[in-house]
């Protein structure tokens, strides 16, 4: 990858990607000759309303939901599926919307404790309120258990939300049987389906299968940005039969779901980027596994005291998050990047109070385990040119900041332990310490 001038190597996509070439070829006329705002009935109107559907179908193709029949009216938001201005949104949308209108069923929302924060500052909000939100926490390995979710739902569970892999570790939850989990719970007498079931798929796209009939779930996000396609447009598959109320009103757009003038070029963007990588998932997936299995092969045999964070078998092909002893992830993150690799870490949420991951605390990973977190994520655009750079600089930024730092872990730990204690010389780490 090209960045002014020099080859930049890339291991960030779990945050964005770029715009592919043929989803920007479809995207520029809407941008200019075909401007109409499809609400109108003139002919420029006439050709957005014909691409958004257009785009509307290859996302239901996808997912395998429900679309209406389109060819005579053209009408805009038919189907199970509803734009919106991001992933965010759509978690927004997913939990505010589904929790107030059904809030005569009950007020107990299930969130898991890796959830991404816009789901989190949602669940928030709704316990401002009054509703009562309780988390379902992983295990050890990163998975959450059909057994432990069911121990939480009660008559006044309404809605249940747990992210199909999440953001950091890229660990896969296992969605299908924890829908069943909430299916078989559900109280028949309900006027509808309670407790709904909603999942954020936005890291899965391209890698698992989307289709909403076999995961079973009544809510589903996605973003566009994720799979090459442009920011500023996500969406969020609806259940024919959920209720949900709109949080956002207007000139009730989307079959008033999702009011506001669709962002035409965003959407033709985000359909044909979804097909592009649902036609390439199996053969692109065997590639970036292999990519990404060279370089953690590659890390392990060239640094000492790292670290796996998440399922060691049970996540997505593309992503790699280490806790490499001894350094801080932020530190390693801005060295790499003068050396034009781009990494992310988990470690700063909050760059105020430095409060490590919340993903992998939930996983038991002491604080000083966390704050030395680098998670590296690939992409279409990765190369085995990538991955052999990255292995040569990040052994030598490694022991740099190895010389520079002041902690020295001696991990008591065997290579097969997946549960490590750290111990910072004769002393008790902090996270150790009685309270």
């Amino acid at each position: 990858m090209k960045g002014k001038g020099q080859s930049i190597h890339y291991f960030d996509c779990a945050a964005t990607t770029p715009v592919r070439r043929e989803v920007l070829k479809l995207m520029m006329p809407f941008f200019s000759e075909s401007f109409g705002n499809p609400s109108n009935l003139d002919a420029l109107g006439h050709r957005s309303k014909i691409a958004i559907n257009d785009s509307l179908d290859k996302i239901s193709a996808v997912l395998n939901c429900r679309v209406h029949p389109h060819t005579q009216s053209l009408s805009v938001g038919a189907s199970e599926f509803v734009f919106t201005g991001s992933a965010t949104e759509a978690d927004n949308l997913a939990i505010l919307g589904t929790a107030r209108a059904n809030k005569k069923y009950g007020n107990k929302i299930i969130i898991s404790n890796i959830e991404h924060k816009g789901i989190i500052a949602a669940a928030e909000q709704l316990a401002r309120e009054g509703f009562e939100i309780v988390e379902v926490k992983v295990r050890p390995d990163g998975l959450i258990y059909p057994e432990d979710l069911a121990k939480l739902i009660d008559e006044k569970t309404i809605l249940i939300s747990i992210t199909s892999a999440d953001n950091e570790t890229g660990t896969i939850q296992p969605i299908a049987k924890l829908v069943k989990t909430t299916r078989e719970s559900r109280i028949m007498n309900h006027e509808s389906r309670i407790p709904y079931f909603h999942t954020d798929a936005s890291q899965i796209a391209g890698y698992l299968d989307l289709d909403v009939q076999k995961l079973g779930v009544d809510l589903l996000t996605l973003s566009a940005h994720k799979i090459c396609g442009p920011k500023g447009i996500g969406g969020l598959y609806i259940r024919r039969g959920t209720v949900i109320r709109p949080i956002i009103f207007g000139g009730g757009q989307q079959s008033g779901v999702r009011s506001g003038t669709e962002n035409v070029p965003g959407i033709v963007g985000f359909g044909e980027a979804l097909w592009l990588v649902h036609n390439e998932k199996d053969s692109e997936c065997a590639r970036v596994a292999k990519l990404r299995d060279r370089l953690t092969m590659g890390i392990f045999s060239k640094i000492q005291k790292v670290i796996l964070n998440g399922h060691p078998t049970n996540r997505l092909p593309n992503f790699l998050n280490v806790s490499i002893l001894d350094i801080e992830g932020e530190a390693a993150v801005l060295y790499l990047d003068k050396e034009n690799i781009i990494v992310n870490t988990g470690s700063a949420c909050n760059s105020q109070l430095l409060e490590p991951s919340h993903i992998l605390t939930a996983l038991g990973r002491p604080y000083e385990f966390a704050h030395g977190s680098v998670r590296f994520t690939l992409g279409k655009y990765t190369t085995i040119a990538d991955v052999d750079y990255v292995l040569k600089k990040l052994p030598l930024v490694v022991r740099k900041l190895r010389q520079m730092s002041p902690i020295n872990l001696n991990p008591n730990f065997s290579e097969k332990t997946s549960q490590p204690k750290a111990f910072v010389g004769d002393q008790t780490p902090h996270f150790f310490a009685k309270k």
